[in-house]
């Protein structure tokens, strides 16, 4: 087995598949474009569901990337060995190419070359479908790699909880996958046969690589029909494998957090060894920093705030703040802490090297905000433990108190709590704050939804008209608007951009005016495809300090909007019906909401 660079490893994974005909494309933002189903980019296939569903790719079919992903559904958990907010999933796709007979030999090649990943072969275990009344067993897959020089009794079959992938809703494209395991207890799992891959003890094998074979469309009324675009979407975690590689028992002990963890060593005074609550106070303030970083590096410009994916960013920095100082990490030691993760990541996501200045301010602000008031808090919050017994519960409004007054996320009360033995009542706190303000943070448990909302007729058609409304605001506004998110449902479009104040009535009315024109008009919305230094050329907005591929699509509605965009458009803008701004909104210090509709 090969011990490899986090650098290296990213790299030998991209040329691997650029050997194979596939193009590199870059990561796409954290920022899902114009997918209302959840909060962050979860997966390497999240951005690419419009061309997994048909849709043509500028780059082709054969595509290959390293892409920035985040995951929130178990900040608690962050701490232990592997679980981690921000992760890099480094995946290849098939759009309608290449099935399992190349895919399987690829995936052992690229695991088991000595040009490669080099891992004994005998040492890897594969899981495959094992059929069900829908769908048969995928003796296929385990044919092919049993062809390959796995051996018969380390490849197990798994039911679809195990070995299928989708569709996220009721319907759409789904298949079985097939994962590539490590074994690291052979004696366990000489144990197993075929069927009994989840009965083998704990730490007997670990996943390093998933293969997902798209190959049924499931229908409404439950039957799975083959597919005509047969696709291939595959995910290998950069963390994980890296940790596998060089016999590391947690992910935060790789080349990825070596830097970090000398910076915090040298300012707090502890060791990361020291005992297992130091331990784990490291890891929570590197994970947390490493995450916000990128939040905030962003190109779409995620700031704090007490809604969606502000308040997201806001509660890991608060929970850093605190383990930070369990620890002793004196005032502004996470910007400090941020600049190693910039220094270690600006050659491949050069984004965080152009907005380090933003990114180092942002978490000096947070962190100054919360550590004003953090010692006040915990002392409060020891006065309601002290008063209760072990198993005893946090009333809600005292919960709300906690947050409403010492800015503790009702999660971190909830974690100091359970230090302590204690519950919280959430219900309570919810109805605490329902009083207080629209609650409106849920989402980081939100399941992908595989974008398919995006692809209904009135999405299309709002999509088609932010175009315009963002068009229409640089006219009325000020030409250096940028758009700062998206999201958008068949209900309402919700557009956010940099300007300093609400718009006045009279401009409301001179955007709705001017967007009114160009539906009016009935006018074509073409799309091209065509290099980005030529989409430049010719006046098209993007966020060119990010990454693009070599091709890029292009959306023109006349001369009014001329944008690189991925998304679901309206063929004519007079399907649109009449444009109204419903409501302009504050999200955070110099950036504007606006929230609009269209009545047929």
């Amino acid at each position: 087995m090969k011990k490899l660079t986090s650098e290296t490893l990213r790299n030998l994974y991209l040329k691997f598949f650029e050997d194979k005909g596939h193009k590199i494309i870059p990561s796409a933002s954290l920022i899902p474009e114009n997918d209302p189903t959840v909060l962050f980019t979860t997966a390497g296939m999240h951005p690419l569901v419009p061309y997994l569903l048909g849709e043509k790719h500028p780059e082709g079919k054969r595509l290959c990337d390293v892409q920035k992903c985040v995951r929130t559904g178990d900040i608690d958990e962050v701490g232990d060995s592997s679980h981690c907010t921000f992760f890099e999933m480094m995946g290849n796709w098939s759009l309608g190419d290449y099935f399992k007979e190349e895919m399987i030999p690829w995936s052992f090649e690229f695991l088991t070359s000595p040009d490669y990943l080099g891992i004994p072969v005998e040492d890897i275990a594969v899981t495959c479908f094992a059929g069900d009344k829908d769908c048969p067993k995928d003796a296929e897959s385990a044919k092919i790699w049993q062809k390959c020089g796995i051996l018969p009794e380390n490849i197990y079959f798994l039911p679809k909880s195990g070995n299928w992938w989708g569709p996220a809703g009721t319907t759409g494209p789904c298949g079985p996958d097939t994962e590539m395991h490590v074994i690291r207890n052979h004696a366990a799992a000489d144990k197993l046969n075929s069927l009994q891959f989840d009965d083998a003890p704990k730490g007997t094998f670990l996943e390093i690589w998933n293969d997902v074979f798209m190959q049924y469309n499931k229908t409404a009324d439950g039957a799975y029909e083959p597919l005509k675009q047969r696709n291939v979407d595959t995910g290998m975690g950069l963390e994980r494998t890296l940790c596998i590689l060089n016999g590391k028992s947690s992910v935060y002990e790789t080349d990825i957090f070596e830097g970090a963890i000398k910076k915090i060593e040298e300012l707090s005074s502890h060791t990361y060894n020291e005992n297992e609550d130091v331990t784990r106070a490291f890891r929570v303030v590197l994970d947390h920093v490493r995450t916000a970083t990128f939040m905030l590096g962003d190109t779409k410009g995620i700031v704090p705030s007490n809604t969606d994916q502000g308040y997201i960013l806001r509660r890991i920095i608060r929970r850093a703040v605190r383990f930070g100082r369990n620890i002793g990490l004196p005032q502004g030691a996470l910007k400090e802490v941020a600049a190693t993760f910039v220094a270690k990541y600006e050659k491949v996501y050069p984004e965080l090297k152009f907005n380090s200045a933003h990114i180092y301010e942002e978490l000096e602000k947070e962190e100054t905000k919360f550590s004003k008031t953090l010692q006040q808090g915990i002392k409060e919050f020891e006065k309601v433990a002290a008063a209760l017994t072990a198993g005893g519960t946090i009333d809600g409004l005292t919960a709300f108190h906690l947050y409403d007054t010492y800015g503790f996320p009702v999660e971190i009360t909830g974690e100091m709590a359970r230090e302590k033995g204690l519950t919280v009542d959430i219900k309570g706190y919810e109805a605490a704050y329902a009083e207080h303000q629209a609650k409106s943070r849920a989402g980081s448990e939100q399941k992908f939804a595989c974008g398919l909302a995006d692809h209904k007729e009135e999405t299309t058609n709002l999509h088609t008209a932010t175009h315009l409304l963002h068009a229409a605001l640089k006219k009325v506004c000020s030409p250096e608007i940028e758009q700062k998110g998206s999201n958008i449902t068949e209900e309402r479009l919700r557009f956010d951009f940099n300007f300093s104040r609400k718009l006045t009535p009279e401009e409301v009315a001179e955007v709705e005016k001017l967007v009114n024109e160009q539906i009016a008009l009935d006018i074509p919305v073409v799309m091209k495809e065509m290099a980005l230094d030529e989409a430049k050329a010719q006046g098209f907005t993007g966020l060119f300090e990010s990454k693009y591929g070599e091709r890029v699509k292009t959306y023109s509605i006349g001369e009014f909007s001329k944008e690189i965009c991925g998304g679901p458009h309206a063929e004519r803008t007079g399907v649109l019906g009449t444009f109204k701004i419903a409501k302009q909104e504050n999200v955070s210090a110099g950036v504007k909401r606006i929230k609009a509709i269209l009545v047929k």
